[in-house]
């Protein structure tokens, strides 16, 4: 029997970024939203930002910087995520092990991609509790996209989020991908080309209600 990622080591064709496609392939969005937020003592997903969900922020966000499709990853508190947010124009993942960590949720992501056709070149990961991160620093990792891509946005020189990963590095990352470390390892051990996002991106998450005031 084939597994979802049997078919995912195509890196052939030329790539060339327009209005979130790459040489005629796109690239994907995935809103990693599934923890229950313990330390903020609520689901991140459904937290308020500045009036709008931290959920919806952040899929308008990788909607916005040209990803298509989005997928938005939910677990805990799905129901009630589904009933207040909007999760307008994306396509949303049940992770049924959201417990077990965000590895499950970058699993479960990759996975629901992984039916979608060639043409999907590259993936581009954004954390749920980053408002943040813009648009502008979606286009800019994007650019780099390509199946055999790996790249993430930069601050101060350092990696941050969002995160691109190619088509043909899908299978590996997945396989690496346990606990709460989602694609950490897998991006430690290959090499990643970092994206500058100065000046138009931030890198804070909202860890604790009194984080909301940053930004």
């Amino acid at each position: 029997m084939n597994g979802p990622f049997d078919q995912l080591d195509r890196t052939d064709g030329p790539f060339t970024l327009l209005l979130g496609r790459v040489g005629g392939m796109r690239v994907a969005g995935v809103v990693l939203a599934a923890g229950a937020g313990r330390r903020f003592g609520m689901p991140k997903a459904l937290v308020d930002y500045r009036g709008t969900l931290l959920v919806d922020r952040a899929a308008r966000v990788l909607t916005e910087g040209g990803c298509a499709p989005v997928l938005v990853v939910l677990g805990a508190a799905e129901a009630e995520v589904r009933a207040a947010a909007e999760l307008r124009g994306v396509d949303v993942v049940s992770n049924p092990d959201w417990d077990s960590g965000m590895g499950s949720s970058f699993r479960a992501g990759l996975t629901a991609l992984a039916g979608e056709s060639a043409d999907v070149a590259a993936a581009l990961f954004l954390p749920v509790d980053m408002p943040g991160v813009t648009a502008e620093a979606v286009r800019r990792v994007a650019a780099h996209a390509a199946p055999d891509a790996l790249a993430a946005a930069s601050l101060d020189q350092r990696r941050s989020h969002p995160v691109l990963l190619g088509r043909a590095h899908w299978r590996g990352a997945a396989a690496t991908a346990v606990g709460d470390a989602g694609a950490r390892g897998y991006l430690r051990d290959h090499a990643v080309t970092l994206v500058r996002c100065d000046g138009v991106s931030e890198g804070f998450d909202i860890d604790r209600p009194a984080d909301l005031d940053r930004g």
